[in-house]
């Protein structure tokens, strides 16, 4: 008994020390991870000749250089002497991507969701096969099916429109959607879905009233992937929204709006440094309402038993 009461506060020591040096480790970790989005956001608040000239980190010794005129001109239109202004503002970019992120996050949810219902729980020929196919589309590059589904779109007509973009960021993300919420869904216990048909439940009720709302975890991690993907895209944006116009303005995201921003020759390219800002704090409040069901999500499916 003696040992073993010796033995005790060794380990519990080790624990202790051990972890000290893992907290340590992250915490360096998340500050290094954080430098970039610091020097964005103080860089944010710099005149244009100030950020050509030093540093971010020198920002503290001259205070008297501290201005808003980056968020004036990203936001409201470049102000010239006489008043006038004439450069479309970061509003009409940034509606348009939530425009285009909305719909594009909703839809592959749903149709996911149905899908990994019915590849856990139906019993139909190919099901193995099918739900092998989906998932080999994870490795297709996307950049193959660029060309072909904008022939598609050129001859029925939905080209340039939102429509288009919605079914193009809805057919990439599936495979993703589909293998996750599969996961998940797969490893909810049987019983409860034996006790909703016992009790007269179809398969579209038990799906709605019961899959749905135990499949919380799974949808949220991938609405938090879904909606950063296509509110960071511009590749997709740039091939399906070509030509798009809306009260004589051509339509365009906010990353192309971002591309457009520093322009021709790169001379304003310290106005990106607000307009980086602003459209990095949608995604933020999206993960940070959501990150309590992320690691959940991800884990569904990894462990059996």
């Amino acid at each position: 008994m003696s040992k073993i009461s010796n033995k005790k506060p060794k380990e519990s020591r080790k624990i202790t020390i051990g972890g000290i040096v893992v907290t340590i480790i992250l915490i360096f970790i998340c500050i290094l991870w954080t430098i970039p989005t610091l020097g964005t956001f103080i860089s944010s608040f710099r005149a244009g000749d100030a950020i050509k000239s030093s540093g971010w980190w020198k920002a503290f010794t001259t205070m008297d250089k501290w201005t808003l005129d980056n968020y004036d001109q990203v936001l409201f239109g470049v102000k010239y002497t006489g008043g006038m202004r004439d450069r479309s503002n970061m509003i009409a970019p940034f509606l348009t991507s939530i425009t285009v992120t909305l719909p594009a996050l909703v839809i592959p949810i749903f149709i996911a969701a149905a899908a990994a219902y019915g590849f856990a729980w139906l019993n139909f020929k190919g099901r193995s096969v099918l739900l092998g196919i989906i998932i080999a589309l994870l490795v297709v590059p996307l950049q193959m099916s660029l060309i072909p589904v904008l022939r598609d779109y050129s001859k029925i007509g939905l080209n340039g429109t939102y429509l288009g973009i919605w079914l193009a960021h809805t057919g990439f993300g599936l495979p993703l959607a589909t293998y996750m919420l599969y996961n998940y869904i797969s490893q909810l216990p049987r019983s409860i879905l034996e006790s909703a048909f016992i009790d007269g439940s179809s398969h579209f009720s038990t799906f709605v009233r019961l899959i749905l709302p135990l499949s919380v975890p799974a949808i949220a991690s991938f609405a938090i992937f879904q909606f950063i993907w296509v509110w960071n895209d511009m590749l997709v944006s740039l091939v399906f929204l070509s030509g798009a116009t809306k009260a004589g303005q051509t339509v365009q995201v906010i990353t192309t709006y971002l591309n457009n921003l520093i322009g021709s020759k790169g001379q304003e390219w310290h106005l990106l440094t607000s307009g980086a800002f602003i459209s990095l704090l949608l995604p933020l409040i999206v993960f940070l309402s959501l990150q309590k069901y992320f690691v959940r999500g991800l884990l569904a499916g990894s462990v059996k038993g």
